[in-house]
């Protein structure tokens, strides 16, 4: 019998069918604190099979949209090589008109996924959800460090950052702080949501690095700080995202699970049905995902790729 998320049917997970596409990246090569994330991956799958897959808030059964679990990408020679194979392996999949979502593994997943992304999406806003502000250049001689997790983003796209409570001063160099969410100033207003989402564009990647959550309900993470998210205000950003912009992937990084501790991964399980949820909350089950990139658009935009750009 083949492996499916969450324990769907096997038909609901095959790759013809499924308008959704898993890619889990157990990478943790480039972390300075407590290494583990590599492991992040397994421990929210075993989490998505213990957990029901009807969601109470709308009112759907969203893996009937069908769930393709793709291989892992396992590339780790070196920080370079794993962002590439990201890269490719997450372009490929968009090109096959799926809705594209990555399960890490560190932060320096998501340069090879925002990549991607921007290469097949115009206009694109990334939603950089995170503790910490991840946008130095380079850090321990490389540029695709967890540390550097987006500055590219900040560089090639509409970069919105939410829940930022730790930082290097040179990152300040970078930072865009009309477009960033610093944790203390979140506390205490409450029109930073929507003044968040009046600064994106039609076209949303988010990123969504587990220690944005307050260690209160998600200890289990490679580099946790106080002072973060908690459930419900996130999911009330998240589906105010997902309602009013088409967000056309997302990646979840950072799950550093701990054998003693299993609440984390089922955050993390819930976290990541919660957002396929809303993505889906709207759409018939037999109909076409039809909210993926144009092909029409893509070939107006072939300029932007190299001739080796599978």
């Amino acid at each position: 019998m083949k492996n499916t998320y969450a324990g769907i049917p096997e038909e609901l997970g095959e790759l013809e069918q499924a308008k959704i596409v898993l890619i889990p990246v157990p990478y943790d090569g480039t972390s300075t604190w407590q290494k583990g994330s590599d492991k992040g991956p397994k421990a929210f799958l075993e989490a998505s099979e213990n957990m029901e897959l009807y969601d109470i808030e709308t009112d759907t059964e969203v893996y009937q949209q069908g769930v393709f679990l793709a291989d892992a990408v396992t590339e780790n020679e070196s920080p370079e090589a794993m962002v590439e194979a990201v890269h490719q392996a997450t372009k490929n999949y968009i090109k096959k008109n799926k809705f594209v979502t990555i399960f890490g593994g560190e932060h320096s997943i998501s340069i090879g996924t925002i990549r991607a992304f921007n290469d097949m999406f115009p206009s694109l806003t990334v939603l950089h959800i995170d503790a910490h502000a991840d946008l130095r250049s380079s850090y321990e001689g490389s540029t695709c460090n967890h540390a550097c997790a987006v500055y590219e983003a900040s560089q090639k796209t509409n970069l919105i950052q939410v829940g930022i409570r730790s930082m290097d001063v040179i990152e300040k160099t970078v930072m865009d702080e009309e477009k960033t969410y610093f944790a203390h100033d979140m506390a205490v207003d409450d029109t930073w949501m929507d003044s968040a989402i009046d600064q994106m564009t039609e076209n949303v990647f988010i990123t969504f690095d587990l220690d944005a959550f307050d260690p209160s309900i998600l200890p289990s993470t490679g580099t946790p700080e106080p002072g973060g998210l908690l459930w419900y205000e996130t999911l009330d950003f998240l589906k105010q995202v997902f309602e009013e912009k088409n967000v056309v992937g997302f990646d979840i990084v950072e799950l550093c699970p701990n054998n003693k501790e299993k609440s984390s991964d089922f955050l993390a399980a819930k976290l990541y049905y919660k957002m396929l949820s809303y993505k889906f909350m709207n759409d018939v089950i037999d109909d076409n995902y039809d909210t993926a990139y144009d092909n029409s658009e893509y070939k107006k935009n072939t300029l932007k790729f190299t001739d080796n750009d599978n």
